[in-house]
């Protein structure tokens, strides 16, 4: 009988049409993340409540679940990964906003804004204990180094960071060397993690852990080129990156083909953001936007973002046409496509 063909994806498929080749181990997944978020105390029980329903498009668990499909059964050690690994990244999320104090997630009011700080620091701490127990019950060593060296890596991006803040002028090289420590690394566990859990060859998980790296750096370059779109769209404010004193690739790469003069007035502009009042920030955002465009530092951002997919997409090159593979590739273009 003749093999059916592999469905290729859109470009422009939806999370809808990307999970549905592992749709009843997803509901599987929901079950047990569920289960994961609760609490007896009945304050975090609300917190936990309140993360659980922004919890955003998911795609860190879907990877899990798609990368481990497309070598071998779905198990129960890869439905707790993907639980492990977004408790994981959350906790990070609200530790996150505590450090850099922000005051809104995904377009809504920050745990430790619509709480307190405490309350948003042990709620995280919660979480981070949930993980431990999850990854216990998997029983992999190699899956437990996995989780322990991406949370090693979220801390010392956020520190990294922090760092960078401080003098708020990095080059692309410490620029791309944040974002591999705060998002690519995240990514390439989740598909680490579950090639790892259906016993993938060798090959197969290094291509892989390339893969999810890949994907990661795509997908945060474009939430930093969002900084410099009209689109109403994003669920946060544009330029709010340069509000919080962090510079990302456009901008970066503006200021490196701008003459010298331009560039100096601009870091002077951008430098003096939170001393203004807020027309007149307002009016200095507008001055970087305009010269970040006319730079095009933002098309710039775009190649680069193009280049990582390219090289994502053939690093999925060793795996046969088949429905995961499809899902797998369409991610990158929903990635890059995305609107939020």
């Amino acid at each position: 009988m003749k093999e059916k063909a592999a469905p290729i994806l859109s470009p422009m498929a939806s999370l809808a049409d990307i999970r549905r080749p592992v749709e009843t181990e997803w509901k599987r997944y929901e079950r047990l993340m569920q289960e994961s978020m609760e609490s007896d105390e009945r304050l975090q029980q609300a917190v936990l409540k309140y993360i659980a329903a922004r919890s955003g498009k998911q795609l860190r668990p879907l990877i899990v679940l798609l990368c481990a499909q497309l070598c071998n059964p779905i198990t129960d050690k890869t439905l707790r990964a993907a639980v492990a690994l977004e408790m994981l990244h959350n906790a990070s999320l609200v530790h996150d906003d505590v450090v850099d104090n922000s005051d809104t997630r995904r377009g809504q009011p920050a745990v430790h804004t619509r709480w307190s700080n405490k309350v948003a620091v042990l709620t995280g701490d919660y979480m981070l204990a949930k993980v431990i127990g999850l990854v216990s019950e998997v029983r992999n060593i190699r899956i437990l180094e996995i989780v322990s060296d991406l949370g090693k890596s979220l801390s010392s991006g956020e520190m990294l960071q922090l760092h960078a803040g401080q003098s708020m002028w990095i080059d692309e090289e410490q620029y791309l060397k944040v974002i591999d420590q705060k998002t690519a690394r995240l990514f390439q566990a989740c598909a680490e993690a579950g090639a790892e859990s259906a016993c993938c060859t060798p090959r197969q998980r290094t291509a892989l852990r390339e893969y999810g790296r890949l994907l990661g750096l795509c997908f945060q370059i474009k939430d930093d080129i969002f900084d410099y779109s009209d689109l109403e769209e994003i669920g946060k404010p544009t330029m709010s990156d340069l509000r919080d004193g962090k510079v990302t690739l456009p901008l970066i790469i503006a200021l490196k083909r701008a003459p010298h003069p331009e560039a100096e007035e601009i870091r002077t502009i951008a430098a003096t953001l939170s001393q203004g009042e807020e027309e007149e920030v307002k009016r200095a955002l507008e001055k970087v936007k305009a010269f970040v465009l006319r730079f095009k530092g933002d098309e710039y951002a775009v190649q680069k973002m193009l280049a990582y997919k390219k090289k994502a997409t053939e690093a999925l090159s060793v795996f046969r046409d088949c429905a995961e593979k499809s899902s797998l590739l369409a991610l990158l273009d929903f990635a890059i496509n995305r609107v939020q």
